[in-house]
């Protein structure tokens, strides 16, 4: 196997991941699950949102950023911010949407 893992291969595999897990038999166990699986997908789409906005700016995400001479801190990351790069958004409640994505990470809506 010579590609190396992406992000978007991440995000699939938590996709099949909560497809699976929409048939666990225990109730409270599958409930938790799919929350686990809900917040990991919510937080790879932060963080592909964030690493493009970076390279959209010209800074490398994945090399540390040294001090600026003026004693300057790079800015915070934001969550409205990477969520508002989504490219579509969800026909019931309005919030970002991701292309891999065939339900919205906010309400659950499925937008297939």
């Amino acid at each position: 196997m010579d590609e190396k893992p992406t992000v978007e291969a991440f995000m699939r595999h938590l996709q099949v991941c909560l497809e699976e897990a929409g048939n666990i038999g225990d109730t409270q166990e599958r409930e938790q699950r799919l929350w686990q699986l809900e917040a990991a997908l919510q937080e790879a789409i932060l963080y592909k949102n964030r690493v493009e906005q970076l390279l959209q700016h010209g800074v490398d995400p994945i090399h540390l950023i040294k001090p600026a001479a003026d004693g300057s801190k790079p800015p915070t990351p934001r969550k409205i911010e990477a969520l508002n790069t989504a490219h579509a958004h969800c026909k019931k409640c309005g919030a970002g949407l991701e292309n891999d994505l065939s339900f919205c990470p906010s309400c659950g809506y499925e937008n297939a």
